[in-house]
């Protein structure tokens, strides 16, 4: 689960660690009064979208003018004015794709005169299952170019979980950094505040990007995001109630109501199954025959027949799908259970694409008969091979 920048300032303030002050604003009246609180001379106004390269970015409508998502104002008025612009127009990133994402909410910040720009983040290493500090000397906007062209000039730094993290940790980052003085107290009171917070509130990524020198010599967090593990939820009532959903894919909210392992994707055939290794195998073989996956849907083992049917509602849903593979291995999961929900779904939603259905395992001589009693036009399919061959001819003609 991912949460604005505004919510994450917050969490960072609570741990003590350096931000500037600022105000979120959800409606254009607001904006004057809330510019107004902060001390200037200069004001920072940031749109508020789960993506990055705000920056840089675009609004789609005219009326929002066109110098991206992050504006620098020399007075409270021009503040104003700016998050003005901005609330409730469509802003496009290299993250959110060509249709962009609805501001709801603009962040306005007390401006910052920088000296130097770093970056620093936290995120969970999978190949040493060790919480990991990401640096690099060249923070900003660029970052990902960075990583493309000069991978040398980014660092990880692993932690111990028998050990724990140290000061040493903390010093070893800031000599990277080549920070002098107080500066190295900082960082290492920064470094500690930071581990805290991952661990606490079980974050997934915790991104500092840029963390800065301002001219006082000091560091600051000037951006931050962060993003949490969702199976952790239940434990964070405070982080919950951070959710935005208007942020959050339509159909894959939908499917966390119900239970569902739902990712959408940029392809053309929908994908449903048991098990996230059978999805990641059924999306391999899609793409082996020439197409490409447009979702992965996992029902799990443990599916109800009002479980398939909504998940197959939730695939439908996408204009982008011109056909279906419901692949099925049938171990705890019955396959009668699966065929009476896809029968069920076919009918309500009047299915006008092609469906191969590949069903094995428990009571599959059963679920065959109910589907091949139902009389829908269902392409049957021997084996996960035959059935991906088919789906692809399907598509393709």
């Amino acid at each position: 689960m991912n949460i604005h920048e505004y919510q994450a300032k917050q969490l960072l303030k609570g741990y003590g660690l350096p931000v500037l002050d600022g105000r979120a604003v959800f409606r254009a009246e607001d904006a004057k009064t809330a510019s107004g609180e902060l001390d200037g001379p200069i004001w920072v106004v940031k749109a508020q979208i789960h993506a990055g390269g705000r920056g840089k970015g675009s609004f789609l409508e005219e009326s929002a003018g066109n110098k991206g998502g992050v504006r620098l104002a020399k007075s409270a008025t021009e503040a104003a004015t700016e998050a003005q612009k901005m609330l409730g127009r469509t802003l496009a990133t290299h993250q959110t794709g060509a249709g962009g994402k609805k501001v709801g909410c603009v962040y306005i910040e007390d401006g910052s005169q920088i000296k130097d720009e770093l970056y620093l983040a936290l995120l969970v290493d999978r190949n040493t299952s060790r919480i990991s500090f990401v640096c690099s000397t060249e923070g900003g906007m660029d970052i990902e170019e960075v990583a493309a062209k000069n991978p040398e000039k980014i660092i990880s730094i692993n932690v111990d979980p028998a050990s724990g993290l140290s000061s040493f940790h903390g010093r070893q980052i800031a000599f990277f950094f080549g920070l002098q003085g107080k500066q190295i107290k900082q960082c290492v009171s920064l470094i500690s505040s930071l581990y805290k917070l991952f661990n606490d509130k079980d974050c997934e990524m915790l991104e500092i990007n840029p963390l800065v020198i301002n001219m006082d010599n000091n560091l600051l967090c000037l951006d931050c995001k962060m993003a949490f593990d969702s199976n952790a939820l239940y434990r964070q009532p405070g982080i919950l109630a951070l959710r935005d959903e208007s942020e959050e894919d339509p159909k894959e909210l939908a499917a966390s109501k119900f239970d569902l392992n739902y990712i959408a994707l940029d392809g053309e055939i929908g994908c449903m199954v048991n098990g996230a290794g059978l999805a990641m195998a059924t999306m391999d073989i899609i793409k082996y025959y020439g197409s490409e996956p447009a979702n992965f849907l996992d029902v799990g083992g443990g599916a109800t027949k009002e479980k398939v049917t909504e998940a197959f509602k939730i695939i439908t849903s996408d204009p982008n799908v011109k056909g279906i593979l419901v692949n099925i291995f049938g171990g705890i999961m019955r396959c009668d259970v699966i065929a009476e929900g896809l029968v069920s779904a076919i009918k309500e939603i009047a299915l006008s694409v092609p469906l191969v259905v590949r069903l094995e395992g428990t009571n599959v001589e059963l679920g065959k008969k109910i589907i091949n009693e139902s009389q829908l036009n269902v392409i049957a399919a021997d084996d996960l091979a035959d059935a991906a061959k088919k789906i692809v001819h399907a598509v393709k003609g």
